[in-house]
C-alpha cells in the first residue's frame, strides 16, 4: 500500500504542478524547469518506496525490462490516473474561469514527439534507476527531471509535452488538451515506454 499511495502523491504534484504553471496566470517560460523540478524532487522523496515512476509509461518500460511484478502494474496504472484527475480538479479550482485554448493538434507529428521524448523519459529512467551499472548513484532524480524539463521546452509547442499518459489524461481534463485527442498521447506514450525498455534489454545484459 505504502508504494501505491507514493504513485498517488507523486502523480498528483506532477500534473497539479504542469497545471499552476501552464494555465494563466502560470509561470512562462519557466514552466518546464518547475515542471522537471517537481518530478525531480517527487522522485528523490519516493523512489525508494515505489520506484518513483509517477508514469503509467515508465511503469510500462519498468515492467517489461523485468523490474517489477506483475501484481503491481495495473494497481500502479490505477493510482496514476486516478492522481491526474484529481490533480485535474484542484487545478480546476485554483484555476477556475481561466481562458483555455486546448491544442490543435496536428496528429502525426504530436504522436512522433511523443514517442520521442517518451522513449527519452524512459530510456533515462532505466539507464540510472533500474541498471546494475549505475546502483546506487546519487543523481537519478536529475537526469530523470531534466529529461522532462528539456523534452518541455523542445516539443512542448507541438504537443503540450505530457511524456505521460496520467498527465495527457490530466491535461485534457483541463480544457488544455481535446479530451477526444487523449489517443494521441496514449499511442505515443506507451509506444515510446515499450520501445526504450526493448532497446535498453537489447544493449544490456542485465
Amino acid at each position: 500500500m505504502n508504494k501505491y499511495l507514493t504513485e498517488f502523491i507523486g502523480t498528483f504534484f506532477l500534473v497539479f504542478t504542469i497545471g499552476m504553471c501552464v494555465i494563466d496566470p502560470g509561470a512562462g517560460a519557466m514552466a518546464p524547469l518547475a515542471i522537471g523540478a517537481v518530478l525531480m524532487v517527487m522522485i528523490f522523496a519516493g523512489g525508494h518506496i515505489s520506484g518513483g515512476h509517477y508514469n503509467p509509461a515508465v511503469t510500462l518500460g519498468v515492467y517489461l525490462r523485468g523490474k517489477m511484478e506483475s501484481k503491481d502494474l495495473i494497481p500502479y496504472w490505477v493510482v496514476q490516473f486516478a492522481a491526474g484527475i484529481i490533480a485535474a480538479l484542484v487545478v480546476g479550482y485554483f484555476k477556475g474561469g481561466a481562458k483555455i485554448v486546448p491544442i490543435n493538434h496536428d496528429i502525426a507529428k504530436s504522436i512522433l514527439v511523443e514517442f520521442l521524448f517518451t522513449f527519452a523519459l524512459v530510456y533515462v529512467v532505466l539507464n540510472v534507476a533500474t541498471s546494475d551499472e549505475t546502483a546506487g548513484n546519487s543523481y537519478f532524480g536529475l537526469a530523470i527531471g531534466f529529461t522532462v524539463t528539456a523534452g518541455a521546452y523542445a516539443v512542448g509547442s507541438v504537443s503540450g509535452g505530457a511524456f505521460n499518459p496520467a498527465v495527457a489524461l490530466g491535461i485534457s481534463q483541463m480544457g488544455l488538451s481535446n479530451m477526444s485527442d487523449i489517443w494521441i498521447y496514449l499511442v505515443g506514450n506507451f509506444a515510446g515506454g515499450a520501445v526504450a525498455a526493448l532497446v535498453f534489454k537489447f544493449t544490456h545484459s542485465k
